[in-house]
């Protein structure tokens, strides 16, 4: 997917990763290590997160916290590779959402950063067009996914935010990848409607719910970047985990989209 009009900016290499929650849906393998340490293909999902973004020359990586976070602290500890790894903790991971472990971060991260959540995986040259600020991955629908989309117009600028809401593919209309950039604008535009959501106690919000009422009143934009289904997968569930076991050789390379 080409960019159009995009200006060229200073690439992007911190990111912020979301790890507090306690994945209840990947029960029983989540019941002693957080859902970000489960293997695929005998390799936690975690490591390779760190292995792609040390491969795109990250160089600083903030993690939310919360469920079992010392294993998280124990597995990564300070450096790993290029990467700087620092740690936030949410302490109400059990009774809030992904918003209350964005807003926890508000003061630790000032620059601009990749958004992404700790259940993906992907192919790590996915990441080199996210480098440029307010970009977000999104993907053709599929029959077996779920979550938040988007509608994009022709020149692949988010239109607007459906949020838990699965619909007719079509050419506009995407899945998102939870995969997103912030320029540091931008990033302090989302803080205020942070405070707002948080003070107002909607804590058990997705953040998507914030990006989508901004979008909407034109206080936020993101450019369209294409993640071809069969690169990425989100690890939800026992049966999404087996899926993606399947289509991992020995040597951890992908060979086909789920089914």
């Amino acid at each position: 997917m080409e960019h159009y009009g995009a200006k060229k900016n200073k690439q992007i290499t911190t990111a912020l990763l979301l790890a507090a929650g306690s994945g209840g849906r990947l029960r029983p393998l989540t019941d002693d290590q957080p859902k970000c340490l489960t293997e695929v293909d005998g390799i936690p999902i975690l490591e390779r997160l760190v292995d792609c973004l040390c491969q795109q020359g990250f160089t600083r990586l903030v993690v939310v916290v919360g469920y079992l976070e010392q294993n998280i602290r124990e597995f990564l500890g300070e450096q790993r590779g290029s990467l700087s790894i620092e740690y936030v903790v949410n302490p109400k991971y059990r009774t809030t959402n992904n918003i209350y472990s964005l807003w926890s971060a508000r003061e630790i991260v000032q620059e601009p950063f990749l958004l992404l959540e700790s259940d993906l995986l992907f192919e790590s040259s996915l990441l080199s067009d996210l480098q440029q600020p307010d970009r977000i991955a999104i993907s053709p629908m599929q029959s077996w996914m779920n979550g938040s989309t988007v509608t994009i117009d022709e020149l692949q600028q988010v239109r607007e935010f459906q949020i838990g809401e699965v619909r007719d593919a079509d050419e506009l209309h995407f899945k998102t990848v939870n995969i997103c950039s912030l320029s540091l604008r931008s990033w302090q535009q989302v803080i205020i409607r942070l405070e707002q959501y948080i003070d107002s106690g909607q804590v058990n919000e997705y953040y998507e719910k914030v990006f989508a009422d901004m979008v909407l009143d034109g206080s936020l934009s993101f450019e369209a970047v294409l993640f071809k289904p069969g690169s990425w997968y989100e690890i939800d569930t026992l049966q999404d985990l087996e899926k993606v076991n399947l289509l991992f050789n020995p040597d951890g390379t992908e060979q086909a989209s789920p089914a």
